[in-house]
């Protein structure tokens, strides 16, 4: 079962079309990267495929639901973690997760409180307010945020943007963690994390998405020595050397 489908997925500004027919299928439980350079029309997909703005043109469904006609069943299956930490920064650690759970009304909000404080590893910082925290720390606890209400469908917009090495491999644990429980749509501008962690890649350049395949697949279809290489040469056109 795909999780993702867009079809035609089109949006324009005036005379600008910043996403050109756009097809996409992404599978139940996979880590699909979708990588381009800025300006390329990735953000734009992403708000389209979070319900956060509206195709000009095409079709979106997430869990076979329909965006145009059921995006309040999807948005209560859906979450996002933005490159801008969702956080409270004069609460605790706990009292953030409390918070949204009470906003999402999570029934065993106790249990579910439990589950992220073990998975994130977050019991040594839980009283602490959160904007004493490390850079690394922040991002833990805005993921554990947007994992809160269960969602079957999470998308990471730059998670690891602006971490020390250490930090952002210690998120990457966490992030792998999730593989095949979750579908995940990650953005990075990080070729190494998107090796890493996906399962396929997506390539969008001039708003059309232009390369869809494993690292390895996509290493080997531009004859290339490493993933970087292969990403420059499939985004940028470029001949290497």
């Amino acid at each position: 079962m795909n999780s993702i489908e867009a079809k035609n997925l089109t949006k324009k500004y005036k005379d600008k079309t910043v996403v050109n027919k756009l097809n996409l299928e992404i599978k139940e439980g996979e880590l699909f990267s979708l990588l381009g350079t800025n300006g390329a029309g990735k953000t734009t997909t992403i708000k389209m495929l979070t319900g956060l703005i509206l195709p000009t043109d095409g079709e979106i469904k997430i869990l076979g639901l329909d965006m145009k006609k059921d995006k309040l069943k999807i948005k209560g299956n859906l979450n996002i973690s933005t490159q801008e930490t969702a956080i409270a920064p004069n609460l605790t650690v706990k009292e953030n997760l409390e918070f949204m759970a009470g906003v999402y009304k999570i029934e065993n909000k106790e249990e579910k409180i439990n589950e992220l404080v073990k998975l994130f590893r977050l019991d040594e910082v839980l009283k602490q307010k959160t904007k004493t925290l490390s850079g690394g720390w922040q991002r833990k606890v805005s993921i554990a945020i947007s994992l809160i209400n269960d969602p079957k469908v999470l998308f990471l917009d730059e998670p690891t943007l602006g971490l020390d090495v250490i930090a952002r491999r210690e998120l990457w644990k966490v992030i792998q963690n999730l593989k095949g429980k979750i579908t995940i749509v990650l953005t990075t501008h990080y070729m190494e994390e998107a090796e890493s962690l996906s399962d396929r890649i997506g390539i969008i350049s001039k708003g059309e998405l232009i390369k869809i395949g494993t690292s390895k697949e996509l290493i080997k279809e531009t004859k290339t020595k490493n993933f970087e290489d292969a990403f420059v040469k499939i985004a940028g056109g470029e001949e290497l050397c």
